[in-house]
Parts: C-alpha cells; sequence; structure tokens
C-alpha cells in the first residue's frame, strides 16, 4: 500500500527538514566559536614559542661571550705561565 502525497504530508516533512536544517546551523556556528577559541590560544602558543626563542637567542650570546672570556682567561694563565718559565 502505498501512501498517499498530500499537502499536509509534504508540509511536515518540509517543517522537519527547517527544524532539521535550523539545527545544523546552529550546530555550525558552535564549531566555528570553538575554532575561533582553538585560534586564539594558538595564537598565544605561537607568540610564547617566540619569546622562548628570544630567550635563548639571548642566553646562546650570554653564553658565546662567557666562553670567549673563559677563552681569554685560560691564554691569560698560559701566558703567565710560559712567562715565568723563561
Amino acid at each position: 500500500m502505498v501512501a498517499e502525497v498530500t499537502n499536509e504530508l509534504l508540509y511536515e516533512l518540509m517543517k522537519r527538514m527547517h527544524h532539521e536544517i535550523a539545527e545544523l546551523r546552529q550546530d555550525v556556528s558552535e564549531v566555528k566559536k570553538e575554532l575561533n577559541v582553538i585560534r586564539g590560544h594558538l595564537i598565544g602558543v605561537q607568540s610564547d614559542i617566540h619569546n622562548i626563542y628570544s630567550i635563548l637567542g639571548r642566553h646562546d650570546e650570554r653564553l658565546d661571550r662567557i666562553e670567549r672570556r673563559l677563552e681569554l682567561r685560560e691564554l691569560a694563565e698560559a701566558q703567565t705561565l710560559f712567562d715565568r718559565d723563561t
């Protein structure tokens, strides 16, 4: 037995589809909001990483200066020992 397609049946089907589409729009809107929050967190993480690299760069430069000073001191100590021996 095939159900007769009536205007009322089509109307109910379209109402249901309209409701489903409205729910999908709401879900998509929520996903967009969550994505924007994630984007904000990602920007914060990128900023933190950039700051860490800057700090590491400064520490690397400082370490290089310290190493150069130690090398100069070692050279001076070796020169002093050499001067004593001669």
